[in-house]
């Protein structure tokens, strides 16, 4: 499961966090992000209709790695899984969501903020963490406190990053990619500003990391 997520980040520094309140623009969405160079795309759990989207991107746009985000529950993972998902990504850490993922043979970024839950995280197998909520929980210097003691760990920082301030998190050597809501803005989605989009996943696109 690890080896497939590395695989995932490797395929760009930036994963949209995704809120998609109309499946209408959902398709599009999708194509304007990949068109820019984002291929790996979160999809929240935080709206009715954020499985439906899923399927129709699953469909319709193939070449986009589809994520769904902000798992609590087994059910929630068998639900992302039906709707095409590849990955799930949920807010904290629980044993029983990632059991239930692991059965399920969908691969798990789970979130964690503290030294405690990353031990328990990587107790039950899991290396690749997403640093949640992470400008908030202590940024790039809890990353670097980090670097020593969990050295086997990359992390996903996601939760008040920018393209300002992404550069910061991408340079340390245990991050893998960062996770961002800044390339959909909502007005541009309820608008359909699909080329500031597309500019937008370009300016991420190009964002240089350390590890690819």
């Amino acid at each position: 499961m690890h080896d497939k997520l590395s695989t995932f980040a490797a395929l760009g520094p930036v994963i949209p966090v995704m809120v998609i309140d109309e499946v209408a623009t959902a398709v599009p969405l999708a194509r304007a992000l990949v068109a820019g160079g984002v291929r790996v795309l979160e999809i929240t759990l935080r709206t009715p209709a954020a499985l439906q989207s899923m399927r129709e991107i699953a469909a319709a746009v193939p070449e986009a790695v589809i994520g769904a985000g902000t798992l609590r529950t087994p059910a929630d993972a068998d639900a992302v899984l039906a709707a095409g998902a590849q990955f799930a990504v949920s807010p904290g850490y629980s044993a029983r969501l990632a059991s239930a993922c692991a059965g399920l043979g969908l691969p798990l970024l789970p979130g964690v903020a503290t030294a405690t839950e990353i031990m328990q995280a990587t107790e039950d197998g899991l290396q690749f963490l997403k640093f949640f909520p992470a400008m908030m929980a202590g940024g790039p210097a809890m990353l670097k406190a980090w670097s020593a003691v969990f050295a086997d760990v990359r992390f996903c920082p996601t939760g008040g990053i920018a393209l300002d301030t992404a550069p910061s998190l991408l340079a340390l050597q245990n991050v893998a990619c960062v996770g961002g809501s800044w390339l959909t803005p909502a007005a541009a989605v309820r608008e359909g500003q699909w080329d500031l989009i597309t500019q937008l996943a370009a300016q991420a696109a190009a964002l240089p990391r350390a590890v690819a």
